[in-house]
């Protein structure tokens, strides 16, 4: 390990380091605008120069790796005055526009020319000018702005892995652009707004919305997929004005997808405010005391066996655990149900249902095989993680059948169940390739899950897996995508009406054999409703409120506080940035209320007893311990067929949100290629 000096300081750092990174470690703050951690050095902007000593010019740190010995300087003179020259030319042809530029105040070229920038410009020549480029609906250019750093074209290449935006031109006529003028068709696409350390490239959506320092600022947790991204929410008063990353090196690292970011403005259209009942075809307004005088009287009349409850993709784990204690301790129902289709689950332990290689041991493997999932639509951010383990690994991937674009290479193998049980009975090539892989993954998707054959599948890799040592406590192979925010948590709590894969629940709500059903922000059931009373509990008008009897107002996920378990069984918190509008409630203190009605008690006195109750509940799902083989049923012959949900229009929020309906519409314009189906 080389031994070096900063600032007269000796520290002993790693082997591989850059000397902007040694110096980081040694206190000493570096500015810089082209280097990002995530990202490949380019070496771009010069404005991260150092002394080393014997060095007869300045260096750039980013660029330069470390060396034993080295003595390096970050505050003396003649680095400032290195500074100030490189941070002079950046601003010689960057336009004066502060006050109406949408990253004023959290700008770091701003925040740089007020420490190494002059007050006067020895520029005299007429600055240059660079047209508008085209992005799509969600970036905004301004690229005369433009300093070069190239990191959103690395990024693009690198993390998201589309080269639709590169660079033309040099030198002072560098330009920034997608070449054809066209919209960025990745779902990663928005990050380069964050990456990018100017005002080049700004939110469209957002534009002119307002400013930082006029923002309430909540860290919370996407709901838009089953990753579980840590974000930002920025509100001003009620309204939800933007949705930023948090950094999780664990979870989604500084990335989130375009739905996660955009999707936001979907929570002020089609709000449910007020309690409705339908008469003769119409909805009308009512208060919450008539609300609830139907329902317990439609309650009390209805037998327990008649009375079912479907529980939403959107829902925390509070308001299902309430449900659940509402419907078997209150009206003593077993109808309930978090899923909205036959999927096959086996939830009597956890590892039957999660990720559990984790999202960065993804990272670590060395061989990744896919069966029914496309990754890139499913889990946007796990996608990135598959592409950064080619890059970094050459990791082997593998694909029941072609998937489409994943942004990385795969090979693809037959989309029959044939090709499972060859697998499985170490009939294939892929099989000794996962008996000889270190930390090989199989991650199997919902698509193959909902397939009359779901249970053979699941059940014989699983048991291949087992019988080959590579389901273990060191690393377990096994994986399964969950698409939806809520669905983990649905099988922790064990809200499901068989382990047996059937969903009985739903197939006695399509035979019409329910009088009363619970919609728990559930509007992805479609069914031929017959004298059935729907109730409908949730935040939008959609699908479920459409075809409810009694509307609920519900509280959406930033109005309330939430847990969430992601796909890879992480137990995270969603805490509340603005609050639900009129007279909506949060979901879970919606059936509190009813059940003190209904028994005359509270099932929960206060929300500190619900959280102690779902959390012990929670800790004895965890600790149930059982990787033996399962008998596996008859083999099934069928095809691996996707079944997606539209990827912009996958919950309430997204369908309410009038960019992703932009998003939606630009990619079923886009021109086909003659290669493309």
């Amino acid at each position: 390990m080389p031994k070096i000096k900063v600032n007269n300081n000796e520290l002993e750092v790693e082997d591989g380091l850059t000397v902007l990174q040694a110096c980081e470690q040694a206190g000493a703050e570096i500015p810089r605008f082209c280097y990002h951690e995530k990202l490949s050095i380019a070496g771009n902007c010069r404005m991260c120069l150092v002394e080393i000593e014997k060095s007869p010019k300045p260096v750039a740190s980013c660029a330069m790796p470390v060396a034993d010995g080295m003595n390096i300087k970050t505050n003396t003179e003649f680095v400032e005055k290195a500074r100030k020259g490189v941070m002079e030319f950046l601003l010689a042809n960057h336009p004066l526009d502060c006050p109406v530029c949408d990253q004023g105040g959290e700008c770091d070229l701003q925040d740089q020319s007020m420490f190494y920038g002059i007050d006067k410009s020895r520029f005299k020549e007429n600055k240059r000018l660079v047209s508008e480029k085209y992005m799509g609906p969600l970036i905004k250019t301004q690229m005369t702005r433009c300093i070069h750093c190239t990191r959103c074209v690395r990024f693009a290449t690198e993390v998201a892995g589309v080269t639709e935006l590169g660079a033309i031109g040099r030198g002072e006529n560098m330009q920034i652009t997608t070449y054809l003028e066209k919209a960025m068709e990745s779902e990663l696409s928005a990050n380069v707004i964050d990456l990018c350390p100017v005002g080049a490239l700004t939110s469209k959506p957002y534009v002119f919305e307002a400013r930082p320092w006029e923002l309430k600022k909540t860290e919370s947790i996407d709901v838009m997929d089953a990753i579980g991204s840590n974000i930002r929410i920025d509100t001003y008063g009620w309204e939800v004005k933007r949705i930023l990353p948090k950094n999780n090196d664990d979870i989604n690292e500084e990335w989130i997808s375009d739905k996660t970011r955009y999707a936001c403005d979907g929570l002020k259209n089609q709000r449910l405010d007020t309690p409705y009942f339908k008469e003769n075809g119409e909805f009308k307004k009512i208060s919450w005391k008539n609300a609830y005088e139907i329902l317990v009287k439609k309650i009390n009349k209805t037998s327990p066996e008649k009375i079912a409850c479907f529980t939403g993709d959107l829902t925390n784990m509070e308001t299902m655990y309430v449900a659940k204690e509402f419907f078997e301790k209150t009206i003593k129902s077993k109808n309930l149900e978090s899923r909205a289709d036959y999927v096959y689950i086996n939830n009597k332990i956890r590892s039957n249902y999660i990720f559990n290689s984790k999202i960065n041991g993804i990272e670590e493997s060395d061989l990744i095989l896919l069966i029914g999932t496309n990754p890139r639509y499913e889990a946007t951010i796990l996608n990135a993680r598959i592409r950064k383990s080619f890059l970094k690994n050459k990791t082997d991937i593998y694909s029941a059948g072609d998937v489409g674009d994943l942004t990385y290479p795969y090979k693809v193998l037959s989309n029959s169940t044939k090709t499972i049980k060859e697998i499985c009975e170490n009939k294939h090539e892929v099989s000794d390739k996962i008996i000889n892989a270190k930390k090989p993954i199989v991650i199997i998707g919902q698509s193959a899950l909902k397939l009359k054959s779901g249970k053979y599948i699941f059940e014989n890799i699983k048991n291949f897996l087992i019988s080959k040592k590579k389901i273990s406590d060191e690393w377990n192979s096994l994986n399964i995508i969950s698409e939806n925010a809520s669905t983990v948590g649905g099988y922790d709590l064990d809200l499901l009406s068989s382990n047996d894969g059937r969903n009985i629940t739903l197939e006695e709500m399509k035979k019409n054999n329910f009088e009363v059903i619970f919609f728990l922000g559930q509007d992805n059931i479609s069914f031929k409703k017959k004298n059935e009373f729907i109730i409908y509990i949730g935040s939008h008008g959609d699908k479920g409120a459409e075809v409810a009897d009694l509307i609920l107002p519900g509280a959406a996920y930033t109005e309330q506080e939430g847990f969430y378990t992601n796909l890879e069984g992480k137990i995270q918190k969603a805490f509340q940035a603005s609050y639900p509008p009129g007279e909506a409630k949060e979901d879970w203190e919606i059936l509190n209320d009813l059940s003190e009605l209904l028994k005359r008690k509270k099932i929960f006195k206060n929300k500190d007893e619900l959280i102690n109750g779902l959390m012990n509940y929670i800790n004895i799902k965890k600790n149930i311990k059982d990787n033996t083989n399962v008998s596996a049923p008859d083999f099934i012959d069928e095809k691996i067929i996707l079944d997606l949900n539209d990827y912009f229009y996958s919950n309430v929020i997204a369908r309410a949100s009038k960019t992703m309906s932009e998003c939606r519409n630009i990619k079923i314009k886009s021109k086909k290629t003659g290669t493309e189906s």
